[in-house]
């Protein structure tokens, strides 16, 4: 198989391929792995019960999942990566902003996951964690400088053995501990509403690269069908993921302090807890491949916009061998007390990419109703300004008004104190930027009912 040719340029016609039913199996696989299991735990690590945990964990992700679905339409409308889009919306630019908070982003990912894959490397082969953390990231190196097309039957066919491992591990579990049985912790609206936001926050934050992986597909390709298979393929990965780390949580309060791949595979029992290890690291590939790729796309865009010029394959090769290193260097440095780091991660991101979703879907489907001029994207001087200050206002504003309704353990709103510690920044971001850009678009919007009729442009 020939490595993938381009980097952030736009796909042409001739060259669009594959089946929209593919992106069921690029986000389902990418969320059947361990770190999406720990994240589910987190629930019961705040305090609520089970049953509460479980109802936050679906509410959370059928909610977030919208968001990152309707990204994932984009991608065959316009042929270009998710984040170079921003530059329609934040400026050519202006779009540095997001781009750098996105890296950082997939650079956290990275780690944290590489942690996870280290130790089912380390405990299959018997050798040390850091060597086995390095293993596994020299395998995501390879896949991502090979990029989009093997990226995506890597997926398709490490989705199928997911399935059949994890419904293995699933009867396990339930076989061990009925559901009627598993008790502890209370129901408390405030932490329930917490456990809500971090379970939307794993479906938002892949909002940043979906289109990435549904850019190669046909132009004419059903919006519908993309929303669909991208939204079941992720909410269903996740929530059986995230259902087995309550489990978890529920019956063994230190399931996840010390090596949680170690405590997956002895509830497999017997000769099949062996086979948990490999199938761990072939899922902490499959979704960090994905993190390394997306690192590479935003690093080429902001690159890009400081001084233009084609990215061959030996700058690809450079740009991904060293996101890999630098992701690496953190998850062998960030070891230590994982799981605190990793709740705190996440619900950090959450304040950040909330306007840079609703800003890039409102001016998309509602603003310029997908009506883009490519070559200005790709090149400066073009029909978008350098800044977009309506953006970068509405960005501003609304991550500082999400302040007082933020809750973490680094820092804890007035609001979310007042609400016994309930945290909905998530909903006030999203409604906010949405409108605040939606009104501050004005123009733009007269502009584009003036030219209802004109298809999108691509030089």
């Amino acid at each position: 198989m020939k490595a993938e040719v381009h980097s952030i340029d736009f796909i042409p016609p001739e060259e669009r391929h594959g089946r929209v039913q593919n992106l069921f199996f690029i986000w389902f696989s990418a969320n059947m792995q361990v770190t999406t299991i720990v994240t589910g735990a987190l629930g019961i690590v705040l305090g609520l019960n089970f049953t509460g945990a479980l109802l936050a964990i679906v509410l959370g992700n059928i909610l977030g999942a919208v968001f990152m679905a309707y990204h994932s339409a984009q991608g065959p409308k316009l042929g270009i990566p998710q984040m170079i889009q921003s530059r329609a919306q934040f400026g050519f630019y202006g779009a540095i902003l997001p781009l750098l908070l996105v890296v950082i982003m997939y650079l956290g990912y990275f780690a944290t996951s590489a942690v996870l894959g280290g130790q089912a490397l380390a405990g299959w082969l018997g050798m040390p964690l850091d060597i086995a953390i390095g293993i596994v990231s020299v395998v995501n190196i390879v896949l991502a400088v090979f990029g989009y097309d093997l990226i995506h039957q890597y997926e398709r066919w490490a989705g199928y053995l997911f399935a059949v491992v994890f419904a293995i591990l699933t009867i396990r579990l339930l076989d061990l501990y009925p559901l009627h049985t598993l008790s502890g912790g209370h129901f408390v609206w405030s932490t329930f509403l917490l456990a809500v936001s971090i379970s939307a926050t794993w479906q938002i934050t892949y909002a940043p690269y979906v289109a990435d992986y549904s850019r190669y597909l046909p132009y004419d390709t059903s919006i519908n069908q993309c929303f669909a298979y991208t939204y079941m393929g992720s909410v269903i990965g996740t929530v059986w993921m995230m259902a087995i780390g309550a489990i978890a949580m529920t019956v063994a309060k230190n399931a996840f302090n010390a090596n949680s791949v170690a405590f997956i595979a002895d509830k497999m029992g017997g000769p099949l807890d062996n086979l948990v290890f490999p199938v761990i690291v072939l899922g902490i590939i499959g979704v960090n491949v994905l993190n390394l790729y997306g690192a590479f796309m935003s690093t080429t865009t902001t690159l890009h916009a400081i001084k233009p010029w084609r990215f061959g394959f030996r700058s690809r090769i450079s740009i991904i061998f060293a996101a890999g290193i630098v992701g690496t260097a953190l998850a062998i440095w960030g070891q230590g007390n994982f799981l605190s780091n990793y709740s705190n991660f996440l619900l950090m991101l959450l304040y950040v990419l909330i306007p840079w979703t609703a800003i890039n879907l409102t001016d998309f489907y509602i603003v310029r109703q997908g009506n883009y001029d490519i070559s200005s994207i790709l090149n400066p001087g073009g029909r978008y300004p350098a800044f977009n200050f309506r953006a970068l206002i509405t960005f501003v504003i609304t991550v500082l008004i999400e302040i007082p309704f933020i809750n973490t353990t680094l820092y804890e709103g007035p609001v979310a104190k007042i609400m016994g510690g309930a945290d909905i920044s998530w909903i006030v971001g999203l409604i906010l930027a949405s409108a605040l850009y939606y009104v501050l678009m004005r123009s733009e919007r007269h502009n584009q009912r003036i030219s209802s009729a004109k298809t999108t442009h691509v030089g």
